[in-house]
C-alpha cells in the first residue's frame, strides 16, 4: 500500500490505475474542526495497484492545471487575437476607425485590454476547480495565486503577439497560423528537450539566453509561487514591445 502525498506521486499512480481492468475506491471523512464532513483519505485498489491518497497533504495542488495553459494558450490566444486588425482591415471599418478623435496607440490598447480581460473572464470562470480542491484538500494558496497572476501575464504576451501579426494582414487564418508558430517557438525555447539538444554544442551563456526567452521558463518560475521581477519584467516587456509593433504596422499599412 503507497501513501500519496504529492502530485506527481498522485500523477503516476492515476497512469497505473488507467490500465486495471476495473477498481475499487473507498473514502474517509472528518469533522473534527468544521460542521461538515471533510475528505481526508481515499483509497483505491486496481490490478497490483493500491494507494492511499491523502487529501490534506500539502503536496497536492493545481500545478497539473497550470502546466495545461501554455499548450491550452497556444490555440485559444491566437483565435482570440486574429480578429482584432485582421478583420478590421479585410472589411474595410480600420478606416472608419483611424478617422475617429483617438489616436492609433489608444486604439491598439484599448483592443487589447478588451481582449485581455475577456481571457481574464475565462479564467475566473476556472475558480471552482481552486475551490474544490480547497473542499478535497489543504493546498497553498498563494501559489495558486502566484499561478493564476503568471496565467494571466503569459495570456498577455500571446495577446501581444497575436495582436502585432494581426495588424500585418487581412486574413484571419493567416494571422491565426503565424501568431501559433511564433507561440510555439517562445514556447520550445524553455523546454527541457531543447536545452538539452543545443546545450553540447552552444555555449552556457547563449543556452540560458535561449532559455531566457521563453515563456514557460517564466511562467514556470512564477507558478512556483516566485514572483520575481525578472519575471514580470519579461512580460512586461514583452507586451508593451508587440503592442508598439503593432502601432507601427497599421502606421504603415495606412494606405493599404
Amino acid at each position: 500500500m503507497h501513501l500519496i502525498t504529492t502530485t506527481e506521486d498522485l500523477k503516476a499512480a492515476c497512469a497505473d490505475l488507467a490500465t486495471a481492468p476495473f477498481i475499487a475506491v473507498d473514502t474517509e471523512f472528518m469533522r473534527e474542526q468544521t460542521f461538515w464532513p471533510r475528505l481526508c483519505l481515499i483509497q483505491i485498489a486496481g490490478g497490483d495497484t493500491e494507494v492511499l491518497i491523502d487529501n490534506l497533504a500539502p503536496g497536492i495542488d493545481l500545478k497539473p492545471f497550470f502546466d495545461f495553459h501554455p499548450w491550452l494558450y497556444l490555440f485559444l490566444i491566437p483565435a482570440v487575437a486574429m480578429r482584432l486588425w485582421a478583420e478590421e482591415r479585410n472589411s474595410g471599418s480600420i478606416e472608419l476607425l483611424l478617422t475617429l478623435p483617438v489616436t492609433i496607440w489608444q486604439a491598439v490598447i484599448s483592443k487589447f485590454l478588451a481582449a485581455w480581460l475577456f481571457i481574464g473572464v475565462a479564467l475566473v470562470l476556472t475558480l471552482p476547480i481552486w475551490i474544490t480542491v480547497n473542499y478535497l484538500g489543504d493546498p497553498d494558496n498563494g501559489v495558486i495565486v502566484a499561478g493564476y497572476i503568471g496565467s494571466w501575464l503569459m495570456a498577455g504576451g500571446f495577446l501581444a503577439i497575436g495582436s502585432c501579426v494581426s495588424a500585418s494582414t487581412r486574413s484571419q487564418v493567416i494571422a491565426f497560423i503565424i501568431t501559433i508558430v511564433i507561440c510555439f517557438v517562445l514556447l520550445l525555447a524553455g523546454h527541457r528537450v531543447v536545452l538539452d539538444f543545443v546545450s553540447p554544442w552552444l555555449p552556457q551563456f547563449l543556452v540560458d539566453a535561449v532559455a531566457s526567452i521563453s515563456f514557460i521558463t517564466h511562467f514556470d518560475s512564477i507558478s512556483k509561487g516566485v514572483i520575481d521581477l525578472r519575471d514580470l519584467l519579461f512580460f512586461g516587456l514583452l507586451i508593451g514591445i508587440f503592442l508598439y509593433a503593432t502601432t507601427v504596422v497599421i502606421e504603415m499599412k495606412k494606405a493599404d
